[in-house]
């Protein structure tokens, strides 16, 4: 059944939920569990179709409006708006394609239709993709081993990609939308981790699944950098690390309350000060990220993704920064598990892993401004 309404207020659905994601959020990070209640609420408020453009019957609910959603939300349930960002920003890819006159209906009008839940599988692909296809009558047959497959307990469509070693053209990878509940797809249940531990980022087995070539979005070569990547770097990052941004505000906020229960000193002031510089600077990251995305109105360039995941980096390098700063500030009451600080700065430091690495960045980025292509092919493409 399908809940979207024409226009969608994320910011009063965040004011209603937010509060009641936060009661359970602790609950939840403490055993593992994924947000099942969490989902089923932003479902019923039409939330995951909530950017599907108004030409297909959406709400068409701005890209900036979503990562300011995502922001909040990380303050109240981290787990909730990390997981959320990931079926976030391939909605925003398709949005993108489909405004650029690229294939991206097909895939949005299912969204809407159902409130589908999507999932990347995409964190550890890059550019390589893993896995192994065989071309068989009509198709191929996939073998492969996905992790970080956020949202996947309650998952409708895997958004998903394996190597491909086509006799013709040489190392390639094809894309395709694999359903989580076909023959040979099984999820693993092996997330059990240091931080995020609601997001249910499990690994997927994928077991002679069968695509057919009709499922087949995309084949490209394996190894290069591809335009689509210019677009998926470009609406993916500022959403992810929105949430992490929102995670160190609430970190400042805790940690300012602590403060404020102790008697002030130079040390306090000086240490609040350094708290707010490392905050800013990563505000002024992700601000600057979600500008360049420019509500889907960007120019895809090898060039922009490039300057997108510089400020990745120096998000994710602030955030933890700021967090870890905020425990100081707060003092020993910030070890108590009650205060939440602690399982923030867990939380905070997965920011890192997104793609790419600040070493794969700078990498990346050096060899662009170098005059080269920005990844060096394994493949020989």
């Amino acid at each position: 059944m399908n809940h979207q309404s024409k226009t969608i207020d994320l910011q009063a659905i965040l004011a209603e939920l937010g509060p009641r994601f936060a009661e359970r959020s602790a609950a939840l990070e403490a055993s593992d569990s994924f947000v099942f209640d969490n989902y089923a609420e932003l479902k019923m408020r039409g939330v995951f179709s909530a950017q599907v453009p108004t030409d297909l019957g959406g709400a068409g609910v701005k890209y900036s409006e979503v990562a300011a959603f995502l922001r909040g939300l990380a303050g109240y349930c981290p787990s909730t708006a990390l997981a959320l960002s990931m079926h976030q920003h391939l909605v925003s890819a398709a949005s993108k394609n489909h405004r650029d006159g690229k294939p991206g209906a097909a895939l949005l009008s299912k969204v809407l239709e159902g409130e589908l839940v999507l999932v990347s599988t995409g964190a550890n692909d890059w550019l390589d993709s893993g896995g192994e296809a065989v071309k068989v009558e009509g198709g191929y047959r996939i073998n492969a081993f996905k992790a970080f497959a956020s949202g996947s307990p309650v998952g409708d469509l895997a958004i998903t990609s394996c190597a491909f070693n086509c006799p013709v053209d040489g190392p390639s990878v094809i894309h395709f939308p694999m359903s989580l509940k076909a023959e040979g797809v099984k999820l693993m249940g092996d997330w059990e981790s240091m931080g995020m531990r609601a997001t249910g980022s499990q690994s997927i087995q994928f077991k002679d699944v069968f695509v057919a070539d009709a499922a087949v979005g995309m084949k490209r070569p394996r190894g290069p950098f591809h335009p689509a990547f210019a677009v998926i770097v470009s609406v993916a990052m500022p959403l992810i690390m929105s949430v992490y941004v929102g995670i160190a505000e609430a970190a400042a906020a805790i940690a300012r309350k602590q403060a404020s229960r102790r008697p002030a000193d130079a040390v306090a002031a000086i240490q609040l000060g350094e708290l707010e510089n490392l905050l800013t600077t990563a505000q002024l990251a992700v601000d600057s990220m979600v500008a360049l995305a420019d509500d889907l109105k960007f120019a895809p360039s090898a060039e922009l993704a490039s300057q997108v995941l510089v400020r990745k980096s120096i998000a994710a390098n602030h955030v933890v920064a700021a967090t870890e700063k905020a425990l100081e500030v707060a003092g020993g009451a910030g070890f108590f598990r009650k205060h939440g600080l602690e399982r923030l700065l867990r939380d905070v430091h997965a920011g890192q892993f997104h793609p790419l690495p600040e070493k794969r960045q700078q990498l990346f980025t050096g060899r662009l401004a170098a005059g080269l292509p920005p990844v060096e092919s394994s493949f020989g493409n």
